[in-house]
């Protein structure tokens, strides 16, 4: 960059006067960060901000002030409520089977979210590779599965691992001789129950992660993959050096969405402890919540579980957003 100075000397150039001098650096100072876009994305977002917190937004704060409060069965019918504050956060803080419901749900939780994004992944990357009357055939398929609710998968589920007329039994015991499983009781034992539990939730899970990963597959470079082919790297290899780190935000929301599903599922474990299960060694938060609010008819302890539900989902939620924004740092 070339300024004319008239006090200094001048300096060798091609034109008389000239003085060849650098960059002069900005001065230092709070740079003020413009907003790209203006004020438009805000005020496209506003409406919708403020329906979603008269939404969601009033019930939360009243199930916070339940949570404060001594709040039976006679408040339900107009009697006035009595504040407690902390009194219901210390009850189920101390309970010892609150933190039995809690790891239990957590262990659950994360075997069912791995399990799912497992099988989500593996048949998106089998959708790339079939041809396109198959696709469409498992695509159906997987609809269908999504498709069915909750309620229906559970019935169902349930019927095929009846004691007496399940149809895995039957399986087991003729197509395989295994008499050890006849009339087999799948919902007695815990850990049977939550196998069973597992496949429901997972089944009716997989359909979502494979849709959404691919149709982020299909956006991958195709010649990028055949580059890092020809350079020999094997198909896992791709997928760990191109495929996960061109996908890693959907893999992000994705994994975020079912932490949170799985967490606070119901229906499921509910249908099935109808159906067979013992509830006080299957219980998961959202039967435990509903138990000690609904049918044990203590509200307040009900919000207060709900909170702190609500509390642990944020957490982990936040955790895992920090860890992954912590690897795409330089």
């Amino acid at each position: 960059m070339t300024t004319v100075h008239r006090d200094l000397d001048p300096a060798p150039s091609a034109f008389e006067g000239e003085r060849m001098m650098a960059p002069q650096p900005k001065p230092a100072g709070r740079r003020i960060r413009r907003i790209r876009g203006g004020l438009t994305p805000y005020s496209l977002l506003t409406p919708a901000i403020i329906v979603l917190a008269l939404i969601t937004g009033w019930p939360l704060i009243q199930l916070i002030v339940t949570s404060f409060q001594e709040f039976g069965r006679a408040q339900v019918f107009g009697a006035p409520p009595e504040w407690v504050w902390f009194e219901n956060y210390a009850n189920v803080l101390t309970d010892p089977v609150f933190y039995a419901v809690l790891l239990r749900t957590l262990a659950f939780s994360a075997a069912c979210v791995v399990l799912t994004m497992v099988f989500g992944t593996l048949i998106a990357l089998m959708m790339m590779r079939l041809p396109k009357g198959f696709r469409i055939l498992l695509s159906v398929g997987m609809l269908l599965a999504w498709a069915m609710p909750a309620l229906t998968a559970t019935v169902v589920w349930g019927w095929m691992f009846d004691t007496a007329y399940g149809v895995v039994n039957y399986i087991l015991v003729n197509w395989f001789g295994m008499e050890e499983f006849f009339q087999h009781s799948w919902l007695i034992d815990p850990l049977s129950f939550f196998l069973v539990a597992g496949i429901i939730i997972v089944w009716g899970a997989v359909p979502f992660v494979a849709f959404t990963l691919y149709a982020g597959l299909t956006q991958v470079p195709d010649e990028v993959l055949e580059a890092a082919q020809l350079d020999g790297a094997g198909g896992f290899k791709r997928f760990r050096l191109i495929i996960f780190p061109y996908l890693k935000p959907i893999f992000l929301i994705v994994t975020i969405l079912q932490i949170i599903w799985d967490l606070r599922v119901f229906t499921q474990i509910f249908a099935l402890q109808d159906i067979g299960g013992i509830r006080a060694l299957t219980n998961t938060l959202g039967v435990y919540i509903y138990q000690t609010s609904i049918a044990g008819g203590d509200f307040g302890q009900g919000g207060a579980i709900a909170v702190i539900t609500a509390i642990l989902l944020m957490s982990i939620s936040i955790y895992y957003v920090r860890q992954v924004t912590k690897e795409e740092e330089p």
